[in-house]
């Protein structure tokens, strides 16, 4: 394999704009630049053709061999799936650190009944999840691709993770096992490939997420008349949350996503239950609401006994999901060079924030990014979900000149 270090140590420095660039324009990494154009055909194919492998939530296995057998295929080494049901991969440098873990999330929002058929109309591809993820995925394998067709030997290495729990209630449990045991204290540096566009995401919106079970004895909706409601206990809460008063900036929401129980329209319930969801990339802000949550269940069981004094409500806030919020500062090495090669593929380098993979380790402190995998999505996360594939390419070649760039 042709070697870069000339190229990349400059120094040791962080990667500017001249010098990101200057690497662009090195003939090992420009024959790498070039084959991911070249290659980006049969790698649309290959995303459209994985993605009818149905991934929903808790259900990666099947899309997850899969990518074990591809991974094998590309030549990387010590592949394996993890207990979490990640899929790893390494592509050795010439040192074992720095480690840059390249990740894309195998799941999708969609149940196991949702029809993953992908179809295609000129540019545009249509079905669920052809944006979030199967884009991430693609790129993944098409800049493994470009790095092994070019003879690529960058100085670190660089670790490629197809990840499970990126989606819901997944909770991110495929990325907090890579850091907790996978591959605990091996990660240097962090990118997620997750949606669309050229887009860069330095900020981890952190969430609380909780199912909370109202419950009571329950009875006839005459005969029993008087006797506390857990359905009416929950609207108590759900009227509460909706009063909360929260900060624009930075942003901070609460969201009554999911509702049930009882039994018959003539029937006291025994039973409600609701799923709540509160988000914020501040750490102060995300539990200023949390705190608030808690108070305003507590409150409207209390209210709901006061009201009828005859039996009495109790409430489980069982939390199902937690989010860190963190963030990688807009001057640190990662996201300079995030920028600076971003703008090499015509991309205007301006930073956002989501809820995606790198939260896990943003919270940490570890410099981790979440980056589009060009081409245009729309509808993420409907069944109308769609992915333009008009120059992709240059979301794979950014992709390929950033993790060139941070594998040293």
């Amino acid at each position: 394999m042709k070697t870069l270090f000339g190229v990349l140590l400059l120094g040791g420095a962080f990667l500017p704009a001249q010098d990101a660039s200057k690497l662009a324009a090195d003939p090992t990494v420009k024959a790498a630049l070039d084959a991911a154009k070249r290659n980006e055909a049969h790698f649309i194919d290959e995303q459209a053709r994985f993605c009818e492998i149905a991934a929903p939530p808790f259900q990666e296995e099947t899309r997850g061999k899969e990518f074990v057998r591809l991974f094998n295929g590309l030549g990387l080494k010590d592949v394996r799936m993890d207990k979490a049901g990640n899929v790893i991969g390494v592509r050795p440098g010439a040192a074992p650190h720095p480690n840059l873990v390249f990740a894309a999330h195998l799941d999708t929002v969609f149940p196991p009944e949702t029809n993953v058929k992908v179809t295609r109309e000129g540019t545009v591809m249509k079905g669920p999840g052809i944006g979030d993820d199967c884009r991430g995925l693609a790129v993944m394998l098409g800049v493994i691709q470009a790095l092994n067709d070019a003879k690529v030997q960058t100085p670190g290495t660089i670790t490629f993770v197809a990840d499970t729990g990126e989606e819901g209630l997944g909770d991110l449990r495929g990325t907090k096992n890579l850091f907790a045991d996978s591959l605990k204290g091996q990660i240097d540096k962090f990118i997620s490939v997750d949606g669309t566009g050229l887009s860069i995401a330095n900020v981890g919106v952190g969430s609380y997420r909780y199912r909370v079970t109202f419950k009571g004895p329950g009875g006839h909706s005459f005969g029993a008349f008087g006797m506390v409601n857990p359905i009416q206990a929950m609207g108590r809460a759900i009227a509460k949350i909706d009063a909360f008063e929260v900060p624009k900036e930075p942003k901070t929401t609460f969201n009554v996503g999911r509702v049930g129980g009882g039994t018959s329209v003539n029937a006291i319930p025994f039973e409600a239950w609701m799923e709540v969801d509160m988000r914020s990339s501040d750490k102060t802000s995300l539990e200023a609401l949390h705190a608030k949550f808690k108070t305003a269940v507590q409150e409207a069981v209390e209210e709901e006994n006061k009201r009828w004094g005859r039996g009495s409500i109790t409430a489980s806030p069982d939390l199902v999901g937690l989010r860190p919020a963190g963030s990688t500062s807009a001057d640190s090495a990662i996201v300079i060079t995030a920028i600076a090669v971003t703008k090499i593929f015509g991309g205007a380098g301006r930073l956002g924030e989501g809820s995606t993979d790198s939260n896990v380790p943003m919270n940490l402190g570890i410099p981790a990014i979440t980056i589009g995998g060009g081409g245009q999505g729309k509808d993420a996360h409907a069944l109308t979900e769609s992915f333009d594939t008009k120059d992709s390419y240059l979301g794979t070649q950014r992709a390929l000149l950033l993790a060139v760039s941070l594998a040293r």
